[in-house]
């Protein structure tokens, strides 16, 4: 599976109205001295990037914004308990540049993905202190407030800047629903199949609605669980043994057959 570009801390956003503005790798290069560089007496030190940074994000949209996301990290986090080797979370700052830090116009995604990488707690993904890293999937959930952005300026720069290799968007009231994917550093549109789930590379899981929400599934189709559901189905199948095994019980008596005694 293929990683994601990794960035630099002082990688600015690509504005995609300006034709003739400089790449990253440019801009980083005509960025004046004093910005990267502080006086110590006589000598110039480098400039350190802020680490350990805390999450700014506003509350969410909506009740049904908040359901969705925590839908979304009960899933994954249930299907993939065995493994510490991502990183999901909801409405947490991702921090790409220090530039931003100071200008503060860029929120965080609604829900994200990281894979390989070390599973733990964070106050924010801080990219320069991930050895570069970017997410893998981002999902975000249209609001009033929120479509434009997440349909023009958020994808762009999803695109563009972090390389979002799969990106989905999901309204909650109208139920629409999109998904791209990252091909040669342009987003197509993914193409639905017969049930019109969308099919994520980066996750090997189709996403679908169900309910109307926005669900994981299995690639065999198999609805992947929250951990309220997955104990329910525990129970009801627990359930079912016991009535077979009764059944089996009352027919050996029927026989003349004690089943205790076998």
């Amino acid at each position: 599976m293929p990683e994601p570009k990794l960035l630099a801390p002082d990688t600015p956003e690509i504005d995609p109205s300006d034709p003739v503005q400089l790449s990253p790798e440019q801009s980083a290069l005509e960025e004046p001295a004093e910005a990267r560089f502080s006086k110590e007496g006589d000598r110039e030190l480098p400039v350190m990037p802020p680490c350990n940074l805390d999450s700014d994000e506003p509350p969410l949209e909506s009740d049904l914004h908040l359901q969705q996301m925590i839908l979304f990290l009960e899933c994954l986090n249930w299907l993939w308990r065995d493994r510490t080797d991502y990183y999901a979370s909801g409405n947490l700052t991702i921090y790409y540049s220090t530039s931003k830090i100071k200008t503060r116009d860029f929120r965080g995604p609604d829900f994200f993905v990281v894979l390989n990488t070390e599973k733990r707690p964070r106050k924010s993904w801080t990219v320069w202190e991930e050895d570069g890293k970017t997410p893998n999937v981002i999902i975000e959930i249209l609001s009033n407030s929120t479509a434009q952005q997440d349909r023009g300026a958020k994808k762009q720069l999803y695109q563009d800047v972090l390389r979002v290799f799969d990106y989905f968007w999901f309204d909650p009231v109208t139920l629409e629903f999109a998904g791209f994917t990252l091909v040669g550093g342009q987003y197509q549109p993914l193409q639905p199949g017969d049930r019109n789930w969308l099919w994520s590379e980066q996750l090997q899981l189709f996403l679908g609605i169900h309910d109307r929400r926005l669900r994981f599934f299995a690639p065999d189709g198999t609805l992947v669980p929250t951990p309220a559901e997955a104990a329910e189905q525990e129970q009801q199948q627990r359930q079912a043994s016991d009535r077979r095994a009764e059944q089996l019980a009352a027919k050996l008596r029927e026989l003349g057959v004690d089943p205790d005694a076998l």
